[in-house]
């Protein structure tokens, strides 16, 4: 008998067609002798009351079937009861939702790529990013946390632009531009002094890709025990709107208001709550700290 796996599928991501492809490509990991039992979502939360409950009874193979939604879901289910425990969780996709961004590092062939790793057994450490807010969340993810300008688009793409998938992403960009200003994201990155300098937007990166194929990290290592840091200064409308195509190949940081590094801690000193976007979910709160948690993870890939 081959490996046992729980499959936490949101039928209804990349709108509605994770629900019609994954039959198929479930039963191509069955075929290769791979046990899988599957819990469908039907509402946000779902995915992360299913993984916590799998995690309290013994289970510790996963696979995120649906979008990053999906895999952010079953990551705060499983965290931080693993990191507390000291194992490490085993998480394989099915990329069938929107975004899929976080696989974009190690592919792009999606669940043909998916599907093979799960069936040869290939794995890797990753990071998990661990964010603590004033109100009490205790958040984690994969792929990226970003505040400010990002954010916002997030939040719109989300509201009203979802179903058009990335063409969505790229309209909510251009109708938040038309509002865009810096705001005071204070900061101590590592312990060093606090910054409180404007800034456009910043995002913590454990991967490359957001947005599907944009490359807003490419410093980025999902298994180097750090968050990629990109900070975007003051930047006018044309100029971002400029600099904006560059994110597709990863040249937008060589912008002179543009800053990257590699961090392991980030504490925050804001006033009030601001928009979250955090692997394509966004939500709100006061962050007060980050942490990198290495190689917390296995991920099939």
């Amino acid at each position: 008998m081959g490996e046992y796996f729980l499959a936490i599928m949101n039928p209804a991501a990349g709108g509605g067609r994770c629900g019609k492809k994954a039959p198929e490509a479930l039963a191509k990991l069955r075929d290769a002798g791979i046990e899988i039992e599957v819990m469908e979502t039907h509402a946000p939360g779902d995915g992360v009351t299913y993984a916590r409950r799998a995690w309290e009874d013994g289970h510790r193979n996963f696979i995120a079937v649906g979008g990053d939604g999906t895999g952010y879901e079953v990551v705060n289910g499983l965290f931080p009861a693993a990191a507390e425990s000291g194992e490490t969780p085993n998480l394989g996709f099915l990329p069938l939702g929107t975004g899929n961004s976080f696989l974009r590092d190690f592919t792009e062939d999606g669940a043909n790529y998916s599907i093979q790793a799960l069936i040869d057994g290939r794995q890797r450490p990753c990071d998990v990013i661990q964010l603590e807010t004033r109100e009490g969340q205790l958040l984690h993810y994969i792929n990226i946390l970003s505040i400010g300008f990002t954010a916002d688009v997030g939040a719109l793409t989300n509201r009203r632009f979802k179903p058009l998938g990335e063409p969505g992403y790229i309209l909510a960009v251009v109708t938040e531009v038309a509002r865009l200003k810096a705001r005071p994201l204070p900061m101590a990155v590592d312990g060093g002094a606090m910054d409180d300098e404007p800034m456009t937007f910043v995002s913590f990166n454990n991967s490359r890709y957001t947005g599907g194929q944009m490359m807003m990290a490419p410093h980025a290592d999902t298994a180097d025990g750090f968050a990629a840091l990109v900070k975007v200064g003051r930047m006018g409308r044309a100029t971002l709107l400029q600099t904006f195509p560059k994110i597709f190949k990863g040249t937008h940081v060589s912008h002179p208001a543009i800053s990257t590094a590699k961090v392991k801690t980030v504490e925050f000193e804001l006033d009030e709550p601001v928009e979250l976007m955090i692997d394509g979910e966004v939500i709100k709160g006061t962050p007060t700290r980050l942490k990198v948690l290495p190689g917390a993870l296995t991920v099939r890939v």
